[in-house]
């Protein structure tokens, strides 16, 4: 899979090819936005521009998607090296910086650091689903729960819960 090395955090990520690069730092607790972009975030639709991100030099070339016409509006007086993070998609491993905007104390040093170490390349395709078990094969019971006399409950929607109501 690919890796997203986060500099200012210093961890390294995996995720999937064409994962949005905002949803795995989101998912991982990587924290994208200062105090504006915490209380006032788009959710992700490009239009507040709070999610900047520094593509690292060094990294990957074309490691992300290509810039999308929102970022090209929205970040035309930025960096070139800056990103969305809401509008890429991750294709290879890449390395970036966080908040480039605050700035970093050792910002060489840590970027030093950062290059120095290894970048996994990961491979560039979703894994392949298992195969599904042959006829005959012993698996697991396809039974439902309301099958089996389990009880189940009606949820807020109308919808079936499973017996154990999550």
């Amino acid at each position: 899979m690919p890796v997203i090395r986060f500099v200012r955090e210093q961890r390294d990520v995996e995720c999937y090819p064409g994962e949005n690069l905002r949803e795995v730092a989101l998912r991982e607790g990587i924290e994208l936005y200062g105090l504006k972009g915490r209380l006032g975030n788009c959710g992700g639709c490009g239009q507040c521009i709070t999610c900047f991100v520094e593509v690292v030099e060094g990294g990957a070339d074309n490691a992300l998607t290509e810039q999308t016409s929102v970022e090209l509006l929205k970040l035309k007086r930025r960096p070139q090296t800056w990103r969305l993070a809401c509008q890429a998609l991750v294709q290879k491993s890449v390395m970036v910086l966080t908040r480039p905007q605050v700035g970093l104390g050792d910002r060489e040093g840590e970027l030093s650091r950062a290059r120095s170490l290894p970048l996994p390349e990961g491979p560039t395709a979703w894994p392949e689903p298992p195969a599904a078990p042959e006829d005959g094969e012993s698996g697991a019971s396809e039974t439902s729960p309301e099958a089996a006399g389990a009880p189940s409950t009606t949820s807020d929607e109308g919808g079936v819960l499973p017996a154990d109501g999550r």
